[in-house]
């Protein structure tokens, strides 16, 4: 759009600003509108079609029911604050007014209304200071709540090429500021009309590497990276889009309160999940002992797990017998052990590898049983006497036990719970290590078995069965056939744009109508990978559970976001160079938001004190503070004395969530104390132990016992609050005495 604003003398300007930026927002959302509408007719349109039964035609109607499903779920999600913001810009000696919102739009006569905030035309709006005004003359921020416009925030870049009209437009009361001061939800929102330059330059930053985000509390490191995953996924739609984004947070809660933020910018194909829920049909909901968690998550169980997995691969100390029939057969050492060498040779996980462990030996006994035969064998008589010998069951148990089948949960069963396999596989383990280990074979998974199941998953392969792998097979051949006829459907009708490939169409749908989407078939495949993998919390990973990731990503594209001065694990990590410097050397890069946006100043001195006492060494320097008097609020720190019933009921006035966060093993009886649900954010009161709050923001925390915390606990409990901190019980060490 070009064009000066609108503008008038006198006190009504503010009004008028307001009247001219509304009917921008009619124009933008009538737009929004019309492609909606088009996109459900289409939608209709294709669904009411009749296929004619065959195979190519559904295949067709299924790939453009996905593209325009596709298209109206985004229009819905950018619903609200579509339009956010607006450059005026000199370009080619004229002042241009760009808008700026959820996603780039054109009129019917493809003139662009609308820039997408991810489009490099938008970078200004972000990046541009007064300092470097890169054209820009000045910044607006237009604040709306659902399809009114409720303010507008000018900043001035480039004073010198301001008029008297458009000096006397300005307007606004600050667009940030506001965003701060905004009641918390127990969902979180995009900050994508608020990007600061620091955090602009991590999101937009190039995809390859692992970029490590270190931020702590309150630098909006979570929203930063929430709309990298989102600015990516726009920069580099083709090579994404078939492999697809995953975010592993730290809690089923903190997934919740995140929910809405991708699908409001756009985006709705990434796979969300939490290292406990990581693998399909293994459920890791159990409590694990600290010390327990930091010897699972050594690097050194790989060696462990692969050991273990090799000991079910025997030989025996002497010649064992087997009868077959009449005759006894000889299953030898020297005979099973060049069976077993040619098997791991193929380089197959234990249960391919199997395979060809078995049918070596097969063909040993067999020949053995034809000498004994005394009889002529040809190559078809061959055949038939190794299926004899194969259906003996003395056989098949004796090449069972040399060379046993295994499943993942069975392995580890074995090694927790039998204190000799673990002795066979852990030589080198301490005898305290290994008691601390043990328990019994039907106890439930822990978060930290998980990446030990997958460790031995890698290991041990698929369950033999010969009737899946033909199916798998004809599938593979249907699939290839599939994206041919969608590529040459997609090309014959002009569709795509960029917003769906081949592949993906092709993978929505089969014989019998739609299939799951890209992210929903990666969700349910253990060996799925992905094109990108973003990380959360990632300070609490351990070594193996950055195993089981980078597995999933073999380009070893990351986004990585934490704060090293809140590890509460055991096994995790207090210093990001002896994460990665092991794990991808020279490929990965450090980026620091440095500026506190959310946390109250005092609170953040008494947590910083805290930190300080617990004799950390990482070197964490906690984050500066962006406006003073907006955080520097009254009142923010209290140390009570009064009930908690009491406490709770000062911190509701403030409005907003409320939580108290206190013990573990203090939740339950706090949650039935103060009649508060589960992990419920949208609630007004919720009850979280130090590790459920992670990543989550409230208006108000009340905290009990923080000194019997770890300290790592303490911190994360200390910075939840953005209006008010309330200390009850134990105090920590360190804590400011005014």
């Amino acid at each position: 759009m070009d064009g000066g604003p609108d503008t008038l003398e006198g006190d009504d300007v503010a009004a008028q600003q307001l009247r001219a930026e509304q009917l921008v927002v009619d124009d933008v959302y009538a737009r929004l509108d019309a492609l909606r509408t088009e996109a459900r007719a289409q939608l209709e349109q294709v669904r009411s079609t009749p296929t004619g039964g065959t195979h190519q035609a559904r295949s067709e109607r299924d790939s453009f029911a996905t593209l325009y499903a596709d298209r109206l779920a985004t229009y819905d999600a950018v619903e609200q604050r579509l339009l956010f913001g607006r450059i005026d810009v000199h370009e080619g000696g004229r002042l241009v007014q760009r808008y700026v919102g959820r996603i780039g739009m054109s009129d019917a006569e493809h003139t662009p209304v609308l820039t997408d905030w991810r489009a490099p035309a938008a970078r200004p709006f972000y990046q541009a200071t007064a300092a470097n005004p890169a054209g820009v003359v000045r910044r607006r921020h237009v604040a709306t709540r659902d399809r009114v416009v409720t303010g507008v925030e000018d900043d001035v870049l480039d004073v010198d090429r301001l008029d008297d009209e458009t000096r006397a437009g300005l307007s606004g009361e600050g667009a940030l500021l506001a965003a701060l001061g905004e009641h918390r939800t127990g969902r979180m929102h995009d900050i994508v009309a608020t990007i600061q330059s620091e955090q602009d330059e991590i999101i937009r930053s190039a995809l390859d590497g692992v970029l490590v985000v270190q931020g702590g509390p309150g630098t909006g490191k979570t929203a930063v990276a929430l709309h990298r995953a989102a600015f990516l996924l726009y920069a580099h739609r083709e090579r994404l889009a078939r492999s697809g984004v995953l975010l592993v947070g730290p809690s089923h809660a903190f997934l919740r309160y995140i929910e809405r933020v991708l699908p409001a910018l756009g985006e709705t194909g990434v796979v969300s999940t939490t290292m406990a829920t990581l693998l399909p049909d293994v459920v890791a909901g159990a409590h694990e002992q600290p010390a327990v968690a930091r010897v699972k998550g050594r690097a050194s169980m790989a060696g462990v797990i692969a050991r273990a997995v090799a000991a079910r691969q025997r030989v025996p100390e002497r010649t064992q017998t087997v009868r077959v029939g009449s005759h006894e057969l000889e299953i030898r050492p020297d005979d099973v052990a060049a069976a077993r060498s040619r098997a791991r040779r193929a380089h197959q996980p234990h249960n391919a590898a199997r395979t060809v462990f078995v049918r070596q030996m097969l063909q040993v006994l067999a020949r053995q049983y034809a000498q004994a035969l005394s009889s002529e064998v040809s190559g078809e008589d061959m055949a038939g006497i190794v299926e004899d010998v194969r259906v003996e069951r003395d056989v098949r148990v004796a090449l069972n036990l040399l060379w046993m089948p295994l499943s993942p949960e069975g392995l580890l069963r074995d090694l927790w719970s039998k204190p000799h396999r673990l002795a066979e596989a852990a030589p080198g383990m301490s005898a305290r290590d290994r008691a601390l280990l043990a328990r019994d074979p039907g106890a439930p998974w822990t978060e930290a078995d998980v990446p030990l199941l997958d460790e031995a998953a890698e290991l041990i392969g698929e369950r033999i069965d010969p009737e899946r792998d033909r199916a798998q097979a004809q599938a593979e051949a249907q699939r290839k056939a599939e994206i041919a006829y969608a590529r040459e459907s997609m090309q014959a009708s002009g569709a795509g744009g960029g917003m769906v490939s081949a592949e993906t169409l092709a993978a929505r749908f089969a014989d019998t109508g739609p299939s799951l989407t890209t992210a929903e078939r990666a969700a349910a495949d253990r060996s799925w990978t992905y094109g990108h993998v973003v990380v959360d919390e990632a300070q609490e990973l351990s070594p193996m559970a950055w195993r089981v990731l980078l597995r999933r990503c073999p380009s070893r594209s990351f986004t990585v976001v934490g704060d090293t001065g809140q590890t509460s694990s055991g096994a995790g990590a207090h210093r990001w160079g002896d994460v990665f410097d092991p794990l991808v050397r020279g490929s990965w890069r450090l980026a620091e938001l440095t500026v506190n946006y959310r946390t109250p100043r005092s609170v953040m001195d008494a947590a910083s004190a805290v930190l300080a006492a617990a004799c950390r060494r990482d070197g964490v320097t906690p984050p500066e503070h962006a406006i003073v008097s907006a955080r520097d609020l009254p009142g923010a720190l209290r140390v009570a004395a009064g009930s908690l019933e009491q406490e709770v009921a000062l911190a509701r006035e403030l409005g907003g969530t409320v939580a108290v966060v206190a013990p573990v093993e203090a939740v339950p009886r706090l949650r039935e104390r103060l009649n508060a649900p589960g992990v419920d954010l949208t609630a007004p009161l919720v009850v979280l132990d130090p590790v459920e709050s992670k990543g989550l923001e409230f208006d108000a925390v009340v905290a009990i016992d923080v000194g019997r915390m770890a300290r790592g606990d303490a911190y994360v409990t200390m910075t939840r609050a953005t209006r008010r901190l309330t200390l009850m019980g134990d105090q920590p060490a360190g804590l400011p005495v005014e």
